[in-house]
């Protein structure tokens, strides 16, 4: 299984270097892709773009965004750096699922090739079917907790429907992608083909660090009423735990 580390943005070329990136699988959004981003690309030894859509649900004014327009940039700098792999506008929510539809084709004729459509609940159980038939690489969303860490209640309560989702796919010739879904009890369960998280930053911004001790990810907490001493250590640290994570996770899960 791939676990795609996520989040990678703040901290490329100020606290990880080019050496400490180079072969992982990471995922960026779109929204906060820039020339760093370009640079680094070529080091991945898989990547994913994500459309940067969830970003609008984070209280983002979306009234008058001309999404049309979003999609032809999304779709240049997908051309521009020859990303295989990237996310439909999963933006039902906002839109209509019609209209994602639409902007889906329109993505995928400027690109030439087929993007990775994002299947949510209210799209139904003979949607995601369909996109199992039609697409070579499928996603789950509604996972993410909140703030983009953790595991939602929503995951939790279709967590028992997993295996059924993982059947059905790999049933008909698609790999399956859980967004945002790094429980490291579901992965050892699920078997998902990729997933993505960026609960590697979690340790940062809250004040521990990870351990990865051969098959688990431990969380040490600072004791009460100390401080982290080294914010760039810490994210160095939990980063570098994580990498090795993620080798085990490909090699073992």
């Amino acid at each position: 299984m791939k676990v795609f580390l996520a989040g990678l943005k703040p901290f490329l070329g100020k606290i990880l270097t080019e050496a400490d990136v180079k072969g992982i699988f990471a995922l960026e959004s779109f929204y906060y892709a820039d020339k760093t981003t370009e640079r680094y690309l070529p080091l991945f030894k898989d990547f994913l773009l994500d459309s940067g859509a969830y970003t609008f649900f984070s209280g983002k004014q979306t009234k008058g965004v001309n999404w049309e327009e979003y999609v032809d940039k999304y779709a240049d700098f997908i051309k521009r750096n020859n990303v295989k792999k990237f996310f439909e506008l999963d933006i039902d929510k906002l839109i209509g699922y019609d209209k994602v539809i639409e902007l889906r084709k329109r993505l995928e004729k400027q690109v030439g090739r087929q993007c990775i459509p994002v299947w949510h609940k209210t799209r139904g159980k003979d949607e995601y079917l369909k996109i199992c038939d039609e697409y070579g690489y499928i996603s789950v969303g509604g996972l993410v907790g909140a703030g983009g860490a953790g595991v939602s209640a929503y995951s939790k309560e279709v967590a028992k429907y997993f295996p059924w989702f993982v059947n059905e796919a790999h049933k008909r010739g698609a790999k399956i992608h859980a967004l945002g879904y790094t429980s490291v009890d579901g992965l050892k369960k699920y078997h998902f083909d990729s997933v993505d998280s960026t609960s590697w930053i979690a340790g940062n911004r809250f004040g521990f660090i990870y351990k990865f001790n051969g098959n688990d990810l431990q969380k040490i907490h600072r004791r009460e009423g100390q401080r982290l001493a080294n914010f760039e250590k810490t994210v160095k640290n939990n980063f570098n735990e994580w990498k090795k994570f993620q080798q085990y996770a490909y090699l073992s899960l």
